[in-house]
């Protein structure tokens, strides 16, 4: 469970990126999160990563104010949450099974477990005939689909998803969509915040709109309204 708990984020006076954000995400829910540019979505991220630290309030992840942690205990913490972004992340240099790999060493896994969970995780994004492949042989659609699977190859509570789609055509939007769909319902804890209101309408889950650092809208079975 994440519980924001009346967090304020104030840079300065004239600046305040979050203002008494109050919500409750359960574990297995998918949860969208939108609002326009400067509403509060990407510091309201970087609080859950604690990434960066609330002005006034608290954010708790299982019952855990995760900003009264150590730098060693927020790393655990960070091993749980699994995160996707709009520009891809992959190392130019590695191959598909390398780049997913690495994180799985950077956790401390075993050679045999990296061995038999990178093509697993690859055949769940459909993306089996790719592994030896390097980021500069792929299509946009098929980077983010290596994303997310070395987002979910340790197998997190949740999966933070930031504008996945922002660089993608509507084919591979869908495609990638259907996967984050997919993953929430083998029991992942899913957060997804976007500008795309089609994405939004065509979840039909739970959605959150920000705005101003505001939360001025929370429907349990919503629609991009803004």
């Amino acid at each position: 469970m994440i519980i924001f708990d009346n967090v304020s984020k104030k840079y300065n006076e004239d600046c305040i990126a979050l203002d008494k954000v109050s919500f409750v995400v359960n574990p297995n829910e998918f949860v969208s999160i939108v609002g326009p540019s400067g509403a509060g979505k990407t510091t309201l991220l970087k609080m859950l990563l604690a990434e960066d630290k609330p002005t006034e309030g608290k954010v708790s992840f299982f019952d855990t104010d995760i900003h009264t942690l150590s730098g060693e205990e927020i790393n655990l913490v960070r091993r749980k949450i699994g995160a996707v972004f709009q520009d891809f992340r992959l190392l130019p240099n590695k191959t598909v099974y390398e780049n997913i790999a690495f994180a799985m060493e950077a956790a401390g896994r075993p050679d045999e477990e990296i061995e038999s969970d990178v093509p697993h995780v690859l055949e769940l994004v459909d993306l089996g005939n790719k592994i030896w492949n390097f980021p500069s042989e792929l299509s946009g659609g098929e980077k983010q689909r290596v994303a997310i699977a070395r987002a979910i190859v340790n197998q997190p509570d949740i999966i933070i998803a930031d504008e996945p789609t922002g660089n993608l055509d509507p084919a591979n939007t869908y495609d990638i969509v259907q996967i984050l769909k997919k993953i929430n319902d083998l029991g992942t804890t899913v957060i997804l915040t976007t500008h795309n209101k089609g994405v939004i309408d065509s979840i039909g889950r739970r959605v959150i709109t920000m705005q101003d650092g505001r939360v001025i809208r929370d429907d349990i079975a919503g629609k991009y309204i803004l």
